[in-house]
C-alpha cells in the first residue's frame, strides 16, 4: 500500500537537464545559426509593423496634420493592441521550432537564468535581437522619415 501512495505523488514527467553553461559546440551547428537569423528577423519584423502602426495611429490623431476625410477611423488604441498581441503571437509561432521564439532579449536573459539556454546562445540571441530592433527602427525611419521625425 506505501508503495502505490508513492508513485501516486511522483510527477508523470521529467525535466530536461540544465543546459551547459559554456556549449562552444553551439557555434559549430548550423541550427544555432539559423535560430540566430530567425530571432534577428522576427524582432525586425516586431519592431518594423507596431512603430508603423503607432506613427500610423499618430498620424490620424494629430489636429494640425489630418488630412484625412472625418468620417474614414484610424486603427485607434484597440489597433495597436491588436497588432503587438497579433504579431507577438504569429512570430513566436512562426519561430519556435526554429529558435524557441524568445523575440525578446528579456525572455532569453531569463531563460538563461532558469538554466534553459547556455551563456553563448542567450549571448549570441540578444545580440541578434538587438540589431533586428536597430534594424526594424531603421528602416521605419528610412521609409517613414517625417512622420518618424515629427512623432
Amino acid at each position: 500500500m506505501v508503495k502505490d501512495v508513492e508513485t501516486a505523488a511522483g510527477r508523470d514527467y521529467h525535466d530536461p537537464p540544465p543546459a551547459p553553461l559554456i556549449d562552444a559546440e553551439e557555434l559549430t551547428q548550423w541550427s544555432f545559426y539559423r535560430a540566430l537569423i530567425a530571432e534577428f528577423i522576427a524582432t525586425l519584423l516586431f519592431l518594423y509593423v507596431t512603430v508603423l502602426t503607432v506613427i500610423g495611429y499618430k498620424v490620424q490623431t494629430d489636429p494640425l496634420k489630418n488630412t484625412v476625410d472625418p468620417g474614414c477611423g484610424g486603427v485607434g488604441i484597440l489597433g495597436i493592441a491588436w497588432a503587438f498581441g497579433g504579431m507577438i503571437f504569429i512570430l513566436v509561432y512562426c519561430t519556435a521550432g526554429i529558435s524557441g521564439g524568445h523575440i525578446n532579449p528579456a525572455v532569453t536573459f531569463g531563460l538563461f537564468l532558469g538554466r534553459k539556454v547556455s551563456l553563448v546562445r542567450a549571448v549570441m540571441y540578444m545580440v541578434a535581437q538587438c540589431l533586428g530592433a536597430i534594424c526594424g527602427c531603421g528602416l521605419v525611419k528610412w521609409f517613414q522619415k517625417s512622420y518618424y521625425n515629427t512623432y
